[in-house]
């Protein structure tokens, strides 16, 4: 049996630069951080032929062709598997449509256990450069590059997107005691809302490829908020960095409507009255997660307890994609 995880993600700046849309004109740039939930894949060879999965539905199938979850069928696909035999089964710590890159972090974990079934060792440039390749060139989804690449790497790190498709990754050049402080002060609440994030992202695809001036504009402005917080971490001043968060949702919120709604906003706005300095929702928009910067930590706990909204308590991983068990 193979066992492979891949973290989830939180986006710390520049997110939504990372789709090709954007990035192929102009250039992407974000920074990202992994946290320590996860997603989960095994594989293994049953002693019968043919193709057994198990996720949020049960597949049997003989051929591969006959797969119907698109990213397992396209991966096994790229592995030219001859006679399949061969059982996966997914398992994660949060639920899909959460805003915290579960697609992303499950494609690179497949990839990794299907690879490492064969017996073949893979980079980790080369597994969310194969993952991104399932996501968005064989399946066409409207999504970017960060989450294949975040779960693929781990860590705090920095990422430019170039427009001939390269990827860069460094990691944040910041102090292990700004590292802490920044663990300590971000906190993450489920508005109880999942959904999914191609609406949003095809919108702004679809806006980004006709040359729309305000989807344009915003983006080019996301992406100096990015390279701000990047300047800001690595400087130590994260109480400043709490405030381009919230200067990054007013932005993030202009482009589309379904980034938000009355609810979340209401949310928002008592979070940044009960001891947030800024915050955002995470992810493509619509639902999900709210991550609040606040050095009034207890203070946002019971307003947001109050509010009926569960906290996740996280830590940051270093480890990216990785087989823990062969």
């Amino acid at each position: 049996m193979i066992i492979a995880r891949s973290p989830l993600r939180i986006t710390l700046g520049g997110g939504g630069t990372d789709l090709p849309s954007y990035y192929e004109q102009f250039g992407g740039f974000l920074v990202s951080a992994a946290i320590d939930k996860y997603v989960y894949v095994t594989v293994l060879r049953p002693f019968t032929e043919g193709i057994f999965l198990k996720y949020s539905k049960l597949e049997h199938v003989e051929r591969v062709d006959e797969v119907e979850h698109p990213i397992i069928r396209e991966a096994l696909r790229m592995m030219n598997l001859r006679t399949p035999q061969i059982e996966l089964t997914t398992l994660a710590d949060i639920p899909a449509g959460t805003g915290l890159g579960s697609s992303g972090s499950f494609t690179t974990a497949l990839i990794k256990a299907l690879y490492a079934h064969r017996r073949r060792l893979l980079h980790s440039s080369e597994v969310a450069r194969l993952a991104c390749e399932i996501e968005i060139d064989r399946l066409r989804e409207p999504v970017g590059k960060q989450d294949q690449y975040i779960a693929a790497y781990g860590g705090v790190t920095c990422f430019d997107f170039n427009p001939d498709g390269s990827v860069h990754a460094r990691p944040l050049g910041i102090s292990i005691d700004t590292l802490y402080e920044l663990e300590d002060h971000l906190l993450l609440f489920f508005t109880g809302f999942s959904r999914s994030a191609g609406t949003i992202l095809q919108d702004q695809k679809s806006r980004s490829e006709q040359s729309d001036a305000g989807m344009i504009e915003n983006l080019h402005y996301v992406k100096d908020l990015g390279y701000r917080s990047q300047q800001l971490l690595e400087q130590g001043r994260c109480a400043e960095f709490g405030e381009l968060m919230h200067e990054h949702w007013e932005h993030k919120k202009r482009r589309s409507r379904g980034m938000s709604n009355p609810q979340i906003d209401e949310w928002y706005e008592y979070g940044r009255s009960h001891g947030a300095i800024g915050g955002k929702l995470v992810g493509a928009g619509g639902g999900g997660f709210l991550l609040f910067y606040a050095e009034e930590r207890r203070r946002l706990r019971a307003a947001m307890v109050r509010a009926g909204l569960e906290e996740v308590r996280f830590r940051f991983d270093f480890e990216g994609t990785k087989v823990m068990l062969s």
